[in-house]
C-alpha cells in the first residue's frame, strides 16, 4: 500500500508573486506546486542555483498536495527597495535613494502539506521523512519570499488507499485541478461555499521555464470541494479516525 507524508506550514506572511505583474506585485492567492517544491528543497537541502535538482520534482516522481487550513487573507505592505547596483560598495547607512513599492502579502496562513513518490526508493522522500521526524531543516523555509519565514510541523506517515473516480460527488479536502474533475456538472457550487479559480505554474525545467499550466479551484475559507473525478483520488485515514479526500496537483 502507498505512504504519504503529512506536515503542515504556516507564517505570518506570504508572497508567491504572479510573474506577469510589475510595478506592484500581487501574490498567487495559494502557493503553486513550483513554490512548494522549493520549499521541501529548503528542507532537504537542494541546492536552489543547481537546477538539477528540479528533476526530482517532476509531476511523475514526485506528487504533490495542499490543503488550505486557515482562510485566505491578504493585505498590503509598501517596502522600501532600494538600488543595489548604484549601492554598490557602500555601507548601508548611506544609502539613500529608495524606491516605495506596495506589495500583496498573504496574511496568517497555514497549509497541510502531502508528499508521495511512486518510486519506493525515492531519495526526496525518504530525506523529507528524516527531517520532519526531527524537525530539521538544511535551509530556512520561507512562504514565498526569504523574509516570510515558515515554521512546519511533521504531522505523520500514513497509508493511503487509491480509490476510483465516481458518478457521484466526492469532499474533496485538497486544491482540486480542474483538469480531473468532470467537465459537466464538475464541481458542486454551494451558497456558503466561495470559490476561485486560478491558473498557476505546475512544473519547472531546469532552465526554470514553466512547461506546464494548470487551473486550480479552491474555497477560500479552506473549506472541502465537492467534485464528481474523472481520475482516481486518495484517501486518508488518521489514528483517530478522521479521513481525508486528497488530490495531488498535476
Amino acid at each position: 500500500m502507498d505512504k504519504v507524508l503529512v506536515f503542515d506550514v504556516w507564517g505570518d506572511y506570504a508572497h508567491f508573486r504572479r510573474f506577469y505583474t510589475t510595478t506592484s506585485p500581487l501574490s498567487f492567492p495559494i502557493p503553486p506546486r513550483t513554490a512548494l517544491c522549493g520549499l521541501i528543497g529548503a528542507i532537504i537541502g537542494l541546492e536552489k542555483e543547481d537546477n538539477d535538482y528540479l528533476n526530482y520534482f517532476s509531476t511523475e516522481s514526485a506528487h504533490i498536495g495542499l490543503k488550505l487550513v486557515n482562510p485566505i487573507k491578504k493585505t498590503i505592505v509598501a517596502e522600501n527597495l532600494i538600488d543595489t547596483k548604484t549601492a554598490r560598495g557602500l555601507g548601508m547607512n548611506l544609502i539613500t535613494n529608495r524606491t516605495q513599492i506596495r506589495f500583496e502579502f498573504l496574511k496568517d496562513q497555514k497549509y497541510r502539506l502531502y508528499f508521495h513518490s511512486p518510486d519506493e526508493g525515492n531519495i526526496i522522500y525518504k530525506e523529507l521523512k528524516q527531517n520532519l521526524t526531527h524537525h530539521k531543516t538544511v535551509y530556512t523555509p520561507c512562504l514565498g519570499l526569504s523574509e516570510n519565514i515558515a515554521n512546519f510541523k511533521f504531522v505523520g506517515e500514513f497509508e493511503i488507499n487509491i480509490l476510483p473516480c465516481k458518478d457521484d460527488y466526492i469532499s474533496i479536502d485538497t486544491v482540486l485541478p480542474l483538469l480531473k474533475t468532470s467537465k459537466k456538472e464538475g464541481i458542486m457550487f454551494e451558497s456558503e461555499g466561495e470559490y476561485f479559480s486560478i491558473r498557476m505554474p505546475i512544473e519547472l525545467n531546469t532552465e526554470r521555464i514553466v512547461t506546464k499550466y494548470g487551473d486550480i479551484i479552491f474555497d477560500r475559507n479552506s473549506r472541502p470541494i465537492k467534485a464528481k473525478l474523472i481520475e482516481t483520488y486518495r484517501n486518508i485515514k488518521y489514528p483517530d479516525g478522521r479521513r481525508e479526500n486528497i488530490v495531488f496537483i498535476e
